[in-house]
């Protein structure tokens, strides 16, 4: 079985974040990037089908040189080869259209995406490369087993999870859940040794034009002061719950 994981290239959350250029542009400096999280999810579940069923795991990224340094890590952890499309994930459509020609010329069984990227949270790639590919596709995938030709997915829908059977050629997008948090991997010394030796692929980009485009940025509004009330004083608190608050 081949399978290929899809892995972005994002800020840590605890990285500070700024803009420049009147708000245009995200500023990069200083800021620590790691694989998106949904992704190291779908790229632990892939070492497991690796170790149990002998699966081929490459990884892959759209994404300039700036990008490889994260691939690494993913090959550090356990992935057998990495794929850099070289150029800028300006958009959704941009991305998917990248990952579809690979997947396509490939001929992967199983491909694993987030749900969506910690970044901008589109949510979107996974659902446009299924259809640009044609194949089957679960979202908010929890949970995935493969047996011969066939997978079961488990999904959260509404009011709780439902179970679905499909023939792969198959692509879900992994949320938390897809494994235990306890079981996501840091890679070791001899894991980063033997990442360096792993192929390192970089393709051009086919063409795909942008159908959106970032406008501005803005950060969250300030919080604004607490005030605190006597436990006594309950006539001013619903006051200001009533005329400053108004959620009464």
């Amino acid at each position: 079985m081949k399978i290929l994981v899809c892995i972005s290239h994002v800020p840590d959350t605890t990285s500070k974040i700024n803009f420049t250029e009147g708000d245009t542009k995200f500023d990069s400096n200083s800021v620590q990037f790691v694989i998106n999280p949904y992704d190291e999810f779908g790229l632990t579940r892939a070492m497991w089908f690796k170790e149990k069923q002998g699966a081929q795991v490459d990884v892959i990224n759209v994404g300039g040189p700036e990008t490889e340094a994260t691939l690494r890590k993913a090959l550090a952890i356990g992935a057998d080869s990495a794929i850099r499309v070289n150029t800028e994930a300006t958009d959704s459509f941009v991305v998917a259209k990248q990952l579809a020609k690979v997947v396509t010329d490939g001929a992967y069984d199983l491909i694993i995406a987030g749900r969506e990227s910690i970044d901008y949270n589109g949510g979107m790639v996974p659902g446009m490369m299924a259809s640009l590919t044609n194949m089957h596709f679960v979202n908010a995938c929890i949970g995935l087993e493969v047996e011969g030709s066939t997978a079961t997915a488990v999904r959260e829908i509404d009011g709780g999870k439902e179970t679905v059977s499909t023939p792969l050629p198959l692509i879900i997008a992994g949320q938390k859940g897809l494994v235990e948090e306890s079981d996501l991997r840091i890679p070791n010394m001899r894991g980063i040794m033997m990442a360096r030796k792993k192929p390192l692929t970089v393709l051009d980009a086919v063409e795909a034009p942008s159908k959106t485009k970032s406008v501005n940025f803005e950060k969250p509004a300030p919080k604004g002061a607490v005030k605190l009330v006597s436990p006594d004083n309950l006539d001013e608190l619903i006051d200001l719950l009533h005329n400053e608050a108004k959620v009464i």
